[in-house]
């Protein structure tokens, strides 16, 4: 617990805006209703799952940290509140208001945002001259992916973490097992009830 509160220290006055409950809500809402599957939830993540899902962190030592999929950035600001001051944040979010939002609405020089694919990570972060991740961080929603496409975002994701690194994911369905079994040696599991829906949280290790 003091290691997260000397990240969250080190890190102050770096994050300079966050956006408001209400824009984000508002915001997520409108896509809910444009694309139910791809969110799966009216509701944003909680709290209590943002928590679990990122208790594995090193905050101390990781300096690179991919999300998939941010939306709103509910999970986005609180990686930003905790992650070292020379550390940075590259999100891939396709959703067109998503990613405009997330340009506009974060002012930190540690976060990147990209229209890109989940399935170019590997090559985004070369060409940013990046190396690899300490961290993968996924909410995108695997059971409603074609195969090819859940194959190939888990075989970037794959390269593109640093050995030892992990694949933090958060799912309403199990499937995503389907393409973390074949390829991460270590993965364990968790269950976060206060959420809508509950959510399952896998840990995946390279």
């Amino acid at each position: 617990m003091r290691e997260r509160a000397i990240a969250i220290d080190a890190g102050v006055g770096l994050l300079e805006r966050a956006p408001s409950k209400r824009e984000q809500l508002l915001l997520f809402a409108k896509n809910f209703f444009k694309h139910p599957k791809m969110l799966g939830s009216i509701i944003p993540s909680s709290r209590f799952l943002i928590d679990k899902l990122l208790a594995p962190v090193d905050w101390r030592n990781a300096r690179l940290f991919v999300e998939y999929g941010p939306g709103i950035g509910n999970i986005s600001v609180e990686v930003l509140r905790r992650m070292h001051p020379d550390a940075k944040l590259v999100l891939f979010e396709l959703n067109d208001d998503f990613a405009d939002f997330l340009k506009t609405a974060f002012r930190d020089p540690r976060l990147v945002v990209l229209h890109r694919s989940a399935g170019d990570v590997r090559r985004v972060l070369e060409e940013h001259g990046l190396g690899q991740a300490d961290y993968i961080i996924s909410g995108i929603p695997f059971s409603t992916m074609p195969e090819p496409i859940r194959n190939e975002i888990a075989d970037a994701t794959y390269a593109a973490l640093k050995p030892g690194g992990q694949f933090l994911v958060y799912q309403f369905a199990p499937k995503v097992l389907e393409v973390l079994e074949p390829r991460f040696p270590r993965i364990e599991r968790e269950f976060e009830p206060i959420n809508v829906p509950p959510a399952q949280i896998y840990y995946a290790q390279k």
